[in-house]
């Protein structure tokens, strides 16, 4: 495993991490997720990723009781505030209130006296971003986490969060978290060279794009029993990536991939690696052979040649 520095901080990650959106504290039992996230250690995985907005609440406890037998100096582990964990008018968004209550029920369900990395979910319109920096820089002062990150924000919204914390002398924002991959890839125009110029890591999720990126789903061909694209109720994001355009696409890439001597996976995963900007891919695992197979990735670097022919499939 190679490891990388999260932006410009002193902080080492490794290039591929592990997340929990739609699998730990739901999909997936607690000793498979016990398993998987150690055979990932084992591997040399250092970065655990999960939000309390996960199975509300639910993925950060198992999560929490998978670690819990780990030297806590040995990973880095994440977790998120902004969307809703309850009913009231306060149980949301980015508020002075709800950012400093569910710091505190996330280190409480994580079992943890410190969280090194923390994100704002999304952008709150309806909350003071000096607000929000205020009391996130109150908590890395008071020891409770370490770092601050935000997840699709726009170029814009950093940039508005950059000059506040400038202006109020409050902790920066290190890491970004967006989606990447081959078949999105919106953050090359504005959000990598205004993060890469202000010392922000990217820590992007959904690398694979939602397992489309691996080659089990076919043009013409109906969705694997069992596996996302199957579900009757597909998200947005998952309609785009099954529209036939990519996954004929996709068949070009497993190509390209073969010839040089690579899995799809390990292409699509050193191909988001070969941006200096990225700090992580951050991976979900169902099962430890998954988590297996994604971290042979790391230190894999692409020719020119592979890239040019990458670059002339996707457009």
């Amino acid at each position: 495993m190679e490891y990388r520095r999260l932006g410009k901080t002193g902080l080492k990650v490794s290039e591929i991490s592990l997340g929990s959106w739609l699998t730990f504290g739901k999909s997936v039992d607690k000793e498979t997720t016990r398993q998987t996230i150690h055979r990932a250690y084992e591997l040399g995985v250092n970065f655990f990723d999960t939000a309390n907005v996960y199975a509300r609440g639910e993925a950060e406890i198992v999560v929490g009781e998978a670690l819990a037998s780990l030297p806590r100096e040995s990973y880095v582990l994440a977790t998120k505030v902004f969307w809703p964990m309850g009913d009231g008018p306060n149980d949301r968004g980015l508020s002075r209130k709800h950012v400093f209550e569910q710091a505190h029920a996330s280190l409480k369900r994580l079992n943890v006296d410190y969280i090194d990395l923390y994100y704002c979910h999304r952008f709150d319109p309806e909350t003071p971003v000096e607000e929000t920096l205020r009391t996130i820089d109150d908590l890395i002062r008071q020891g409770k986490i370490l770092y601050a990150g935000v997840s699709e924000w726009t170029a814009a919204q950093i940039q508005q969060a950059l000059g506040t914390a400038d202006k109020y002398l409050l902790d920066r924002i290190v890491v970004n978290q967006p989606v990447y991959n081959m078949l999105n890839r919106y953050i090359e125009k504005e959000v990598l060279p205004l993060c890469e110029a202000n010392g922000i890591g990217q820590v992007v999720f959904s690398p694979l794009a939602q397992g489309v990126l691996t080659g089990k789903y076919r043009p013409g061909q109906a969705a694997p029993a069992g596996s996302r694209g199957d579900d009757s109720s597909l998200s947005t994001s998952m309609k785009n990536y099954l529209s036939e355009e990519n996954l004929l696409k996709v068949e070009q890439l497993e190509k390209v991939a073969q010839e040089a001597g690579l899995t799809l996976v390990q292409l699509s995963l050193a191909w988001i690696l070969r941006q200096p900007g990225v700090s992580s891919a951050l991976v979900g695992a169902t099962r430890p052979e998954q988590i297996e197979r994604n971290v042979t990735a790391s230190g894999i670097t692409l020719s020119a040649d592979v890239l040019a022919k990458i670059e002339q499939i996707l457009g």
